[in-house]
């Protein structure tokens, strides 16, 4: 089984693939690694390298050739491919994308070692750098390749890792991946494109962030016990719109507060 694992920076993509390959056995095939080489190799930051990918293809190319050939000369092995095209270059994976806040984010890039390229000296330069970072990727991506890489619909699982653990993470992706393979076999879907699979999974507090007021939380407390006492009303669908890279809840608001409340790490999700 092959799964692509793509996301927002700071995400925890790593930790997750360490998990999946220390304890389930798989291979893991990392284009930042190469990417970060790049970097050091041509003495520049990781944002600095980024934006001479968007004046040379040439850099993308090696790395995509190289995510394609990987996955075809190895399609009966147990891969994850932290990359962020892989998705694309794959020919047959299970869709990952994991999403984290920005905040959350940048605390974890300023504890991880990540070299003398990807330093920064306070939390608000690294929050900057990231959102940076994240629209020079972007407009990349649309211009070399016609990719919306931040639509949740180019994925079978998105997750958020702002309040639960990698352990956690890896569980859900593998229970989900299990779903995957199940509806591919039995439909023989993945020589229609791995279509027939979009879980989204968002921490509440990326949909509510604001401060919950004194009101709320007694007009949330029965649905708070509620969802304690029965967890399947936590599988109830959230709706929401995407304006402006913003997420808007259209319904459900009531059980975003509760989830808040209860501390959970996150609430399926509906885009519309």
């Amino acid at each position: 089984m092959h799964i692509t694992i793509t996301g927002n920076l700071g995400s925890g993509k790593s930790t997750i693939c360490k998990i999946l390959r220390d304890q389930h056995g798989f291979e893991i095939y990392s284009t930042g690694t190469v990417q970060r080489e790049l970097a050091r190799e041509f003495n520049l930051t990781t944002l600095e390298m980024n934006q001479l990918m968007c004046s040379d293809p040439k850099y993308d190319n090696m790395i995509d050739d190289a995510t394609a050939r990987i996955s075809r000369e190895n399609r009966h092995k147990n891969i994850i491919f932290d990359s962020r095209l892989a998705w694309h270059f794959v020919e047959q994976s299970f869709k990952v994308f994991l999403s984290v806040s920005l905040d959350v984010a940048a605390e974890r890039v300023m504890n991880d070692s990540r070299g003398e390229v990807e330093k920064y000296t306070s939390l608000e330069e690294a929050k900057k750098l990231l959102a940076a970072r994240a629209e020079t990727e972007d407009k990349r991506y649309k211009e070399l390749y016609g990719l919306d890489y931040f639509n949740f619909s180019n994925y079978n699982l998105v997750i958020d890792s702002t309040c639960t653990t990698p352990e956690n993470i890896v569980s859900v992706i593998l229970e989900e991946t299990k779903k995957f393979e199940a509806i591919m076999k039995e439909k023989g879907v993945f020589e229609l494109g791995n279509q027939g699979v979009n879980t989204i999974l968002l921490s509440p507090l990326s949909l509510y962030p604001g401060e919950i007021t004194k009101e709320e939380k007694e007009q949330a407390a029965d649905l708070v016990k509620l969802r304690k006492e029965n967890p399947e009303k936590r599988k109830k669908e959230i709706l929401v719109k995407k304006i402006k890279n913003e997420l808007n809840i259209i319904e459900g608001k009531e059980d975003v507060i509760a989830a808040v409340i209860a501390e959970e790490p996150f609430v399926p999700v509906i885009l519309k």
